[in-house]
């Protein structure tokens, strides 16, 4: 069974008990990760390609240490000048050790706990600001959407003799979606 993994920014193709090194990760060594962010699985008869990420799945890993990869130089030189610069990087990774590829992980039954007492307190502020609000603001939003809607309908000319006839200024060098933010 292997994984394909973006971790930091980059993919990489994991299995378990494998070990690699990543850019280097802000967790104390020892400790254990997980990355939800899984591309694809394949778990031996059949894979999951996600769109962008398979859902459900997971990979721990834990942080063994970290460390600094082998130097990399850096030359310079410009030619007849007499211009020559020599400098080193050592770039700061992470080394960490692939423990398991979980499948049929819920993220919304953890997101459920953590998110059940503030439910609670959303239906008292979602009154509330309906209290505050009035009618007449509504038929106000219906109109602005339409306008926009019209105004996205338009071509660029119209929407320039619209704004020169609103007196707004700078109208050669915008763009439609410019136009239309300057309009609404």
């Amino acid at each position: 069974m292997y994984a394909i993994v973006e971790i930091s920014g980059k993919q990489f193709k994991v299995e378990k008990k494998q070990k690699l090194f990543v850019n280097r990760l802000d967790i104390a060594e020892g400790k254990k990760i997980s990355f939800d962010n899984v591309l694809m699985v394949n778990d031996g008869s059949k894979s999951s390609v996600g769109t962008p990420n398979v859902s459900g799945v997971q990979v721990d890993a834990k942080v063994l240490k970290h460390l600094k990869s082998d130097k990399v130089i850096v030359f310079k030189k410009k030619r007849r000048k007499g211009y020559k610069v020599r400098n080193g990087h050592r770039q700061a990774i992470t080394e960490i050790e692939i423990s398991d590829i979980l499948t049929g992980v819920s993220k919304k039954a953890t997101a459920k706990k953590a998110d059940a007492p503030k439910k609670a307190d959303a239906p008292k502020k979602a009154e509330a600001k309906k209290t505050v609000a009035t009618k007449k603001a509504e038929p106000k939003k219906a109109s602005a959407k339409k306008e926009s809607q019209d105004l996205s309908s338009m071509s660029v000319a119209q929407l320039k003799t619209l704004a020169k006839d609103k007196g707004i200024t700078g109208i050669s060098s915008m763009k439609k979606a410019d136009l239309i933010k300057a309009l609404s």
